[in-house]
């Protein structure tokens, strides 16, 4: 599928008050349970886990964004403990039509002192073609689209920035990583 133009690119930090060698962001993602999820964000709906064709984990997200209901198909790019890349190719379900758009989430950490990390969100979404045909049938201009959809993809992820990094705190200082998947080595998957 053809990556069109850039929606948005949207990035958030914020503190987790636990050593960096107890943080493993792909257990947390993979291993978070819907209720955790769903305190994230009040955007949240739903989340699960599978394994795609390929072998690789994949988490799936619903969550509504600006009115608009999302189902996210997340697979992971890069799995290290201090750093998860995952993308997807979103149906986004608009009140024309359902349409795609290709996400990439970032989850990085770094440490800033013996018992501090810094945890960055970040997210970038592109348009598809089958999302620019869908503008331009109903007459939308692309920019105008974008200029909507920003300011609701840039909150959300500012609101659930401090809430995951809390999340992530909570599974570190508790040593919970009990993994319903083995890790793996992405690089060897595909």
């Amino acid at each position: 599928m053809k990556i069109a133009d850039q929606l948005v690119d949207s990035s958030f930090s914020a503190i987790i008050n636990a050593p960096i060698e107890k943080i493993n962001i792909p257990e947390w993602v993979f291993n978070l349970s819907e209720n955790e999820y769903q305190d994230c964000s009040p955007a949240h709906i739903s989340a699960a886990k599978t394994i795609g064709a390929d072998g690789r984990r994949m988490s799936i997200n619903v969550e509504v964004i600006g009115g608009s209901l999302m189902v996210q198909h997340y697979q992971e790019e890069v799995s290290e403990p201090d750093h998860l890349i995952l993308t997807s190719f979103s149906d986004v379900f608009t009140p024309t039509g359902r349409v795609l758009l290709h996400v990439k989430w970032e989850l990085t950490v770094k440490a800033i002192s013996n018992t501090q990390c810094e945890f960055t969100n970040h997210v970038t979404s592109h348009a598809t073609e089958g999302l620019i045909q869908s503008l331009e049938r109903q007459g939308i201009p692309f920019e105008v689209f974008r200029s909507q959809r920003q300011p609701n993809s840039i909150y959300h992820n500012r609101m659930e920035t401090p809430l995951f990094a809390a999340s992530i705190e909570k599974a570190a200082l508790s040593g919970h990583w009990v993994g319903l998947f083995p890790q793996r080595d992405v690089a060897s998957v595909k």
